[in-house]
């Protein structure tokens, strides 16, 4: 699936502009199966979009809700650029920022299935589930024993961040330019037709709890919560 003697940047080039200039809503669901892609000193990591949540500024769950603040102002850049946050005193999460510059929206991406770079990702999130290449990175994408390290190693937005080693420090990132952090289209082979996604509500807010605006795929194992 992927050539190290190819940039990866040419491979899987980031998405443009217009992509996050579209309704929040719809990018969320355009984002499902679309690459995660970090690179780091330590080597690259890869994985697919599984899960994801809009939240817009007329949102009362949303950050940007009673205006912009130090700790938001990322999320009223132009479309693209990355927003991470830290909750709970203990959590970084990622969102990638959508529409127009001054208006505060964005997608917070709360799971992955891990594609490349899984002992990369082990270290990083410190996880005590085994890893042995052969017996888990290398088996089916939806073996049983897959599944289970990639929830165990990306199946939350917390978990997602500390895998990729996501801080403070990516916030406000340029996600359109193709250099330690972006999110590239799906494969052709993945391509996600409207059927296939699945809208509930979102997780772990009060406000607005309702709104069905956390996207997943029928039946994708790669999620935070079923």
């Amino acid at each position: 699936m992927f050539a190290p003697e190819t940039p990866m940047d040419t491979l899987y080039p980031p998405l443009t502009d217009d992509f996050y200039l579209q309704d929040t809503v719809q990018v969320a669901q355009n984002l499902l199966n679309c690459l995660l892609i970090r690179h780091t000193a330590e080597g690259w990591m890869v994985g697919r979009i599984s899960e994801t949540e809009a939240y817009t500024q007329n949102d009362p769950a949303s950050h940007t809700y009673r205006g912009e603040t130090e700790r938001n102002a990322s999320m009223f850049r132009v479309g693209g650029t990355a927003y991470v946050y830290f909750t709970y005193g203990m959590h970084h999460c990622l969102n990638t920022v959508t529409g127009p510059e001054g208006f505060g929206s964005g997608v917070l991406l709360r799971a992955v299935e891990p594609i490349l770079g899984f002992e990369q990702l082990q270290r990083n999130r410190r996880t005590k589930e085994p890893l042995d290449k052969k017996s888990v990175a290398d088996r089916p994408r939806f073996s049983r024993e897959r599944i289970k390290l990639g929830i165990a190693l990306c199946g939350g937005p917390g978990k997602l961040c500390q895998a990729f080693a996501l801080n403070r420090e990516q916030n406000g990132l340029n996600l359109r330019r193709a250099r330690y952090l972006w999110v590239a289209a799906a494969m052709p082979e993945w391509e996600v037709t409207p059927r296939e996604v699945v809208a509930t509500p979102r997780i772990g807010i009060t406000q607005a709890a309702d709104t069905l605006w956390r996207f997943t795929l029928k039946t994708d194992p790669y999620l935070s919560k079923k």
